[in-house]
């Protein structure tokens, strides 16, 4: 059964950071794409942040460039989101994802991910 546990979300001030990390089990990992969203109450998921099997490729949404950055190690099944400088503008649930099998889809895609966990919650207080 495969699985992804999101954990070390929380409460934070603005221009605090966070690490966020998904814990993956059950499957490889290791050769597919994974990947961050997030998701306010009663509105769309967005897509943040996704990192390549290798780890060699990373993309991420303009809202968030410069201060998220996106990880994983394969060794350990895990991926990352370190998030600095963090605004109240980025309170959202947290979601891990992963692709089932390598795709062509692109990377932003909710379309591309088969795999989520149960999202983790982030607060940033102003």
């Amino acid at each position: 059964q495969v699985q992804l546990v999101e954990s070390g979300g929380g409460l934070v001030q603005a221009g605090g950071s966070l690490r966020l990390s998904c814990a993956a089990s059950g499957r490889t990992f290791s050769n597919i794409a994974m990947g961050w969203f997030r998701q306010a109450p009663g509105k769309e998921r967005e897509f943040v942040a996704a990192i390549s099997w290798s780890g060699g490729s990373t993309y991420y949404a303009d809202s968030v460039k410069g201060r998220f950055t996106i990880s994983r190690d394969n060794a350990k099944n895990t991926v990352y989101l370190q998030m600095n400088s963090l605004q109240p503008e980025d309170t959202f649930v947290y979601y891990c994802t992963a692709e089932s099998f390598p795709s062509t889809t692109k990377s932003t895609m909710r379309s591309r991910y088969h795999y989520w966990g149960q999202g983790t919650q982030v607060t940033v207080s102003s």
